[in-house]
C-alpha cells in the first residue's frame, strides 16, 4: 500500500479544515472511501454519541474493560490500526457528493462540540469523558483522512 500521511488533530475542527483542504486542492486516494465517503462513515460514526447507539450493541458491554485497556490505546495512536471491519450501519454508500458530505461532517463536528449533556457509552468503550470522546473521534478522523493526500502534495 502507498505511504499513508502522518496526521494527527488536536481537534475535531482541524479535521474538517483538513477535509476542507482536500476538498479544494483535490486529492488522490489511497484506501477504499473517498473524501465524501469518509465524511459520511465520520457522521455516522459521531452522531450516535449524541443521539444514541442501536440497543444491540452493547452486548458488547461485558468486554468494554478489556476494550478501554487494549483497543483505545490503539485508536488514539497516529498509527491507528488499519483494516479493521466496521458494522454496515457505519458503511457509506458508493456515490457521494464530496462538497455536501465535507459540509455534513463539519455540521456534525460543530453539533459534538456544542453538546452540553451527557454522551452515549460508546459501544467498545462505555461511559467516557466528554474530552476523551471528542479525542477518540478525533483520532478517528485522522485515521480516515490520513488516507487522501493532497492532489498538489508530493508526498
Amino acid at each position: 500500500m502507498s505511504e499513508l500521511r502522518s496526521l494527527q488533530f488536536e481537534t475535531l475542527d482541524s479535521a474538517v479544515d483538513d477535509a476542507r483542504q482536500l476538498l479544494v486542492a483535490g486529492y488522490v486516494r489511497h484506501g477504499n472511501w473517498s473524501l465524501g465517503q469518509i465524511c459520511r462513515h465520520l457522521v455516522l460514526v459521531q452522531d450516535p454519541s449524541i443521539d444514541g447507539y442501536p440497543i444491540w450493541m452493547s452486548l458488547f458491554a461485558p468486554l468494554r474493560p478489556l476494550m478501554r485497556r487494549w483497543l483505545l490505546p490503539k485508536v488514539l495512536a497516529p498509527d491507528s490500526p488499519r483494516g479493521i471491519r466496521t458494522a454496515p450501519m457505519f458503511v457509506p454508500p458508493d456515490s457521494l457528493d464530496d462538497a455536501a458530505e465535507v459540509e455534513a461532517f463539519s455540521a456534525s463536528v460543530e453539533r459534538l462540540i456544542n453538546h452540553s449533556g451527557e454522551f452515549a457509552p460508546h459501544p467498545a468503550f462505555g461511559r467516557m469523558p466528554r474530552d476523551k470522546i471528542l479525542a477518540i473521534h478525533t483520532a478517528h478522523a485522522a485515521h480516515h483522512l490520513r488516507f487522501l493526500c493532497s492532489g498538489n502534495a508530493t508526498d
